[in-house]
């Protein structure tokens, strides 16, 4: 009898081809790959790679002018590419499900959330009473610690973490053979992505489920899967386990999005990131010879003009590319062909305070109901930010770093004018600002400006990049037509990007190129501070490792000083000179850098750094699981605001009292009634000595 297990999908020389016009092109060539019962797979590499394609066509469900033109799809032994639609709708309901990246636009908003899982769960052979019990022991699997509640509510009423889990949740309905996960953490906190992992890994093993998961982030699917597929341009280039991953990768793509990939403790200037150069081929563009030469910093004339195959090595992966047994063998040094080029900021011009908030203060009025005002209830409002007091430093960078609901972009909009606030100040370089921007002069309105997390806020869609630029600058420095054209073609210069994209439209630009752009149009007016709200999160590993080396370069260029805002505590390590943690409208933590990430750290900071992903998962570094959602900030916990979540609740002094603030360190404080001391002593000496190993 044979020892190897179960195959429950089977990909075999996989190719997925899209009809265009009078032509066809393959987007996706040749893949193959195995998933055993119980086994979860990673699939990974950037946008363009073919990975939701090839998700797509496993599902059948690839769009109309989408078809498999060559290979097999197996599961179960059972081919599913020439499948009749009613038989594959069968499997759909059955087999396979799909858990994808937004849970919010895959859930009926007009529907309580038990209605949609017991439509999920119902065979129509049993009671509606039964079918119910049924989906809160479904909710109660996924962890779910108020099902009743849960089921009773709608879509809306539920944060992006609770709704990932109902989706889980109704994705294991049914135990399915195939569990596909389409980037279904990249939205989420550091916190509630931890927790969605441990789950999906958890009821994979217990239901010996297979699982395909889809990523750009090579941390997130080295934690959680049994083996690693990489995609690029279409093609598989490497196959290899999370230990081979961290030990020694043999495809120059594989290592290129490793280093792409900023740890927590790693600072530019100091060891920089070596993000791959150029951009992915375009379908109709893909190269003759190996795919990802035009790009390959070791490349040879043979690896353009002969596609390699795909090798086995003697360690049980496997590899595409002429050059493997040289990089295996130690005879080429892939990061000393790729060096970066990062200028570190001159800390000797800093010093001037450019950006200071004092008792920053934003409270919106909540709207009472018909009831509520017949009854005289007290009006009631949101708590978004309360007492936040900030200061960014001249050329320094300023991380601030939370949950969604924390108040980091709420303090941002206050900042900049959009939202204006209900008490505190802000200044700029000692100019104190009005509250809205109706009240600021346009000199003011020059020097401090915002990056979006979407570009696609930021650009026109009908207007090209030169339109976009040369209108901000017309605007804001008073130049003439021809003037603005020329400085527009310098600033796209200035963000790695060729003068000739002056003439594209954004819809011609990728998502990293749609970033640049509106960098540059953020640096049209020569800023004196710039603020980043989640600028780079939704960007592929080595779009974002350009985006923050870029920002670290214009820093040191321009003399801007940056208030960077991020759920990403490795890009804000990497990016930031000194930090800020908040936690429900406060700030709980604050100080340099290095200092914040050394205990002893504030327990919810702790929290946040214990559940950033690591390639080095050997590391020992065991994950403080926050209990509940964030509390509402219409009406905060008293005492301290982290008490309900507090992994080291004192007692009832935290629920009751206020903490103050203790220093420690010089510049370094945090709200906490714990000493110092105290707090050193809590930390895991793992965590701890990790942490100092990647500090500069």
């Amino acid at each position: 009898m044979s020892d190897e297990p179960h195959r429950a999908l089977e990909v075999e020389g996989l190719t997925v081809t899209y009809r265009r016009g009078q032509g066809s092109l393959d987007a996706v060539r040749n893949v193959s790959l195995r998933i055993a019962e119980g086994q979860a797979y990673g699939l990974v590499g950037e946008s363009g790679s073919g990975k939701s394609t090839l998700a797509l066509a496993i599902m059948q469900y690839l769009p109309e002018n989408g078809l498999i033109s060559g290979g097999a799809i197996r599961l179960a032994g059972q081919e599913l590419a020439t499948l009749p639609g009613e038989q594959m709708r069968q499997v759909w309901r059955e087999q396979i499900k799909l858990v994808p990246q937004d849970p919010g636009s895959s859930l009926n908003p007009s529907l309580r959330i038990g209605d949609q899982l017991d439509e999920a769960l119902s065979d129509g052979g049993e009671t509606r009473g039964g079918v119910r019990e049924r989906s809160l022991e479904q909710l109660r699997q996924v962890h779910i610690a108020d099902p009743e509640r849960v089921a009773a509510s709608y879509p809306h009423q539920l944060s992006g973490g609770m709704q990932q889990r109902v989706l889980i949740a109704m994705a294991l309905a049914g135990q399915p053979s195939l569990l596909i996960l389409d980037e279904p953490t990249t939205n989420l906190d550091v916190t509630t992505e931890a927790a969605i992992l441990d789950l999906v890994c958890e009821l994979v093993q217990s239901h010996q489920t297979a699982m395909l998961y889809v990523s750009h982030n090579l941390a997130v699917v080295a934690a959680v899967c049994d083996r690693i597929a990489v995609l690029y341009a279409g093609e598989l280039v490497e196959d290899l386990t999370p230990e081979q991953l961290r030990s020694q990768p043999l495809h120059p793509y594989t290592v290129g999005l490793l280093d792409s990939l900023p740890r927590v403790g790693q600072r530019a200037g100091v060891d920089p990131l070596l993000p791959i150069a150029g951009n992915m081929p375009r379908l109709d563009e893909v190269p003759a010879g190996c795919v990802f030469a035009p790009r390959c910093p070791i490349a040879l004339q043979l690896c353009h003009e002969l596609r390699p195959d795909l090798e086995a090595t003697q360690q049980g992966s496997l590899v595409r590319c002429h050059r493997w047994r040289e990089i295996q063998a130690g005879a080429v040094d892939l990061r000393a062909a790729r060096p970066a080029n990062v200028t570190a900021p001159d800390e000797s011009l800093s010093g001037k305070i450019a950006l200071e908030t004092k008792d920053l203060v934003k409270h919106f009025p909540v709207r009472r109901s018909l009831r509520e005002a017949l009854r005289r209830t007290p009006p009631r409002s949101v708590h978004a930010v309360d007492d936040v007091s900030l200061q960014v430093g001249q050329r320094r960078t300023l991380g601030l770093v939370g949950e969604s609901g924390s108040g980091k972009t709420t303090t941002a909009r206050c900042i900049v004018g959009l939202v204006e606030r209900t008490g505190g100040e802000v200044s700029l370089f000692d100019i104190a600002l009005a509250p809205g921007l109706d009240g600021r002069d346009a000199a003011v309105l020059h020097r401090l400006q915002m990056v979006f997390q979407n570009p696609e806020e930021a650009l026109n869609p009908h207007r090209t990049v030169g339109d976009v630029l040369q209108r901000s600058l017309e605007r804001m420095r008073g130049l003439g037509k021809t003037e603005a054209r020329q400085q527009a073609g310098r600033l796209l210069e200035a963000v790695r990007l060729p003068p000739s994209y002056l003439d594209h439209t954004p819809g011609q630009l990728s998502g990293g190129e749609k970033q640049r752009v509106a960098i540059a149009r953020a640096f049209a007016s020569n800023p004196d501070v710039l603020i980043l709200d989640e600028s780079v999160s939704a960007l592929d590993v080595s779009v974002q490792a350009s985006i923050l080396n870029l920002l670290t370069d214009l820093q040191s260029e321009q003399g801007s000083a940056y208030l960077f805002i991020s759920h990403d505590l490795a890009a804000v390590s990497y990016l930031a000179d000194d930090i800020a943690v908040m936690y429900l409208g406060q700030v709980v933590e604050i100080g340099p850098t290095e200092q914040v990430l050394q205990p002893p750290f504030h327990p919810y900071t702790e929290a946040l750094l214990s559940a950033v992903p690591r390639i080095d998962a050997a590391a020992g570094i065991e994950r403080i699981l926050l209990s509940g959602d964030l509390p509402s900030a219409v009406d905060p916990p008293g005492g301290c605001r982290f008490h309900t979540r507090c992994p080291r609740l004192l007692g009832e002094i935290c629920r009751t009292q206020a903490p103050p603030w203790q220093q420690a360190a010089p510049g370094h404080r945090y709200r906490c009634h714990i000493a110092p001391n105290e707090l050193a002593a809590m930390q895991s000496p793992a965590f701890r000595d990790h942490i100092t190993t990647v500090s500069p």
